[in-house]
């Protein structure tokens, strides 16, 4: 068999076509590891960038207790100084009412704070007893008031912007209905 002319230089020219592509495979293959190199140490960065982030809001949020810490009790240390002042002058009051004008105060200024920071009191006593605001620790009958009135407050009760931190522990006026007597009827 005679190979004709016309395959020699096909044979020759595929040697030279497969370097072309195996360089033009190496070039991409190159490339592609670069955009991988790259976006491997992106990845690194903005995974860095996020831990840091991760401590600082911690941080911040540590520091940001500490100084709302701080403000609570440096509204509070005036009455704790006019607590101190009242009880230094205790022994030299000229009688019980003047002390207790003194306490009141002090009561008074303390609530005052407290709203300042948004604690409010619960008004319960005379009220409708509502499980989310009172907790029923007795209940008692008084006929001349209504079913489920508040009669005696035990312990004040405080909402925190609106939700309660404690409930006033109460008692709660509760009727009972009187059975009517059964009579013993016979059958006519």
């Amino acid at each position: 068999m005679k190979k004709k002319k016309s395959e020699i230089p096909d044979k020759q020219k595929q040697p030279e076509a497969a370097k072309d592509e195996l360089e033009e495979l190496r070039s991409r293959i190159e490339n592609v590891q670069k955009e991988k190199d790259e976006l491997f140490a992106k990845l690194q960065r903005v995974s860095a960038d996020y831990d840091n982030f991760q401590k600082r809001t911690a941080r911040q949020i540590v520091d940001t207790i500490g100084y709302e810490k701080e403000k609570i009790i440096k509204t509070i240390l005036p009455a704790l100084d006019n607590f101190e002042h009242t009880l230094q002058n205790a022994h030299s009051a000229e009688n019980v009412d003047a002390l207790l004008k003194g306490i009141k105060i002090i009561y008074d200024q303390i609530l005052d704070i407290l709203k300042s920071h948004n604690v409010e009191q619960i008004k319960a006593l005379g009220e409708v007893f509502d499980p989310a605001m009172h907790e029923a620790m007795m209940q008692k009958t008084e006929k001349e008031k209504e079913e489920n009135i508040v009669l005696e407050e035990f312990q004040k009760g405080y909402t925190l912007n609106g939700r309660v931190i404690r409930p006033s522990k109460v008692i709660v006026n509760k009727i009972t209905q009187e059975q009517p007597a059964k009579q013993d009827e016979e059958p006519p």
